[in-house]
């Protein structure tokens, strides 16, 4: 499955079939919330909160994927994402893209 996030892919005439998308809500344990707001204290990184958000983009993305494969399609253009916190220590991460499939 190709990726993009422009509207074409060179050398490709595209079909467009649907809008995708695939979403995921992620938080850490207590012991991680808590470590990660003593570090707003003296600065730095939240690693934990990025390997969150990073395990998050991952899962939206494959179930991104799913959907568009299911669809039959052979792309995903224009892809975006979207991140909302949902609570304290949760965030939603969302992508959205269009499914296409190539024309000969």
């Amino acid at each position: 499955m190709i990726l993009v996030n422009t509207d074409f892919i060179t050398g490709k005439k595209l079909k467009t079939l649907s809008i995708v998308k695939g979403s995921t809500i992620r938080s850490k344990h207590i012991g991680k919330d808590l470590m990660a707001g003593l570090k707003t204290i003296v600065g730095g990184e939240l690693t934990s909160y990025s390997e969150m958000l990073n395990e998050a983009r991952a899962i939206a993305t494959k179930r991104m994927v799913d959907e568009a494969t299911s669809l039959g399609a052979d792309a995903v253009i224009n892809i975006r994402y979207a991140t909302s916190n949902i609570a304290q220590g949760a965030a939603e991460v969302m992508v959205y893209g269009t499914a296409v499939k190539f024309e000969m």
